[in-house]
């Protein structure tokens, strides 16, 4: 399996890094059950970094950046009516975890109801994506599929509401004019709005790192901007699928990110470590690449007592909270590399607006101004 996600990422990337896949993503999670996570919250991002968000303790939708934050000054009003449509998915969201309690046969416990949706834009061959995604307790609920587009029920009590979101064909050509154009169209004013933060690129410091001398050698990549790296480990030239352990991107505190990659080298001998390279690619810097010489390496062993300095960042505390939780419980069957998001829309609050059912003609993203 390491070695299926190791060729996945050199056939996505192709150490090439020439084009960026831009991304802009919503995040939604209702909860029941639980006394130290708010109620409802709402995160929007773009490129992975935060723009606004909102949820049910403070009842306010708030800008995260300065993207964001410019686009509401230009825009006088819309940060009221954003939180005005937020405050109505709350209660759409409230209402929809006690309706699929009532399908999965459920009274009390805890529960959560969770909305992915987004798209994406290549800035190399302009080609665009987008996704919608339910999930309720973990498991996938509820999907659109957005080449045949039509919603797709992976579980028996989500069949009701599959059927009555398939048969209104009006908000389905409505879905799909938003996926495609709408809503990259918006991901392509927020690139513009924070062109300096956004579009920036930051070149990373590369460490090899070991714990012990029976322990894997670590090639850390940290403090680069964006989170398109390609971190890969070579022999003799030649790319390495075996030994070799890819970590996930992840942030640090500062707005840039980090990632590790780890080298088995139990069955090499050190005459032989001279071989071994670790590489790093990120577009619009030279490769880096840094040979595996024990002179480089930083152990937490020995009389140097050097304390292996590995930083794992923090998100912001309510980011976190919320964009890990939709991580763990909205299982995606998409590559990583073409992944994520649909608008944050003004919803029918009835009953009978059932789990994936708050998709109409307003429905809209959060920062999305009127024209």
């Amino acid at each position: 399996m390491k070695a299926l996600i190791g060729l996945l990422l050199l056939l996505v990337f192709g150490h090439g890094v020439s084009s960026v896949l831009h991304s802009m993503q919503y995040f939604y999670t209702a909860s029941s059950g639980l006394s130290t996570f708010p109620e409802f919250v709402v995160v929007g991002m773009v490129d992975g970094v935060q723009m606004v968000h909102y949820d049910s303790n403070s009842k306010r939708a708030v800008p995260k950046h300065d993207a964001a934050d410019q686009i509401y000054r230009d825009h006088p009003g819309e940060l009221e009516r954003d939180t005005g449509r937020a405050q109505g998915d709350q209660q759409t969201f409230k209402a929809n975890i006690g309706i699929a309690k009532q399908r999965f046969n459920q009274t009390g416990g805890t529960h959560l109801y969770q909305n992915m949706y987004g798209c994406e834009w290549d800035d190399e061959d302009d080609s665009t994506d987008g996704y919608h995604q339910y999930g309720y307790d973990g498991e996938d609920f509820l999907s659109l599929d957005l080449k045949t587009l039509t919603w797709v029920a992976p579980v028996r009590q989500a069949f009701t509401t599959k059927q009555r979101l398939n048969q209104d064909k009006a908000i389905l050509q409505y879905t799909k004019n938003y996926y495609t154009k709408e809503c990259v169209d918006w991901l392509k004013k927020y690139l513009a709005y924070g062109k300096s933060t956004l579009l920036r690129t930051e070149r990373p410091r590369v460490s090899l790192l070991q714990r012990s001398p029976s322990s894997p050698v670590v090639c850390h990549a940290t403090g680069f901007f964006p989170d398109r790296v390609v971190v890969f480990w070579r022999r003799d030239g030649q790319d390495l699928q075996e030994q070799v352990d890819h970590g996930e991107v992840l942030p640090n505190h500062d707005g840039t990110f980090q990632v590790s990659v780890d080298l088995n080298l139990k069955a090499v001998p050190q005459e032989d470590w001279r071989r071994y390279e670790c590489v790093v690619q990120l577009r619009g810097i030279a490769g880096i690449s840094t040979p595996l010489d024990p002179a480089l390496i930083r152990k937490n062993w020995g009389k140097s007592g050097i304390t292996v300095p590995i930083i794992i960042g923090f998100v912001v505390l309510l980011l976190a909270a919320a964009a890990a939780a939709v991580g763990v419980l909205l299982s995606k069957k998409r590559n990583d590399s073409h992944k994520q998001h649909k608008p944050v829309g003004s919803s029918d609050t009835s009953s009978e607006n059932t789990e994936g059912q708050n998709l109409s003609p307003e429905a809209r993203p959060l920062t999305k101004v009127q024209s």
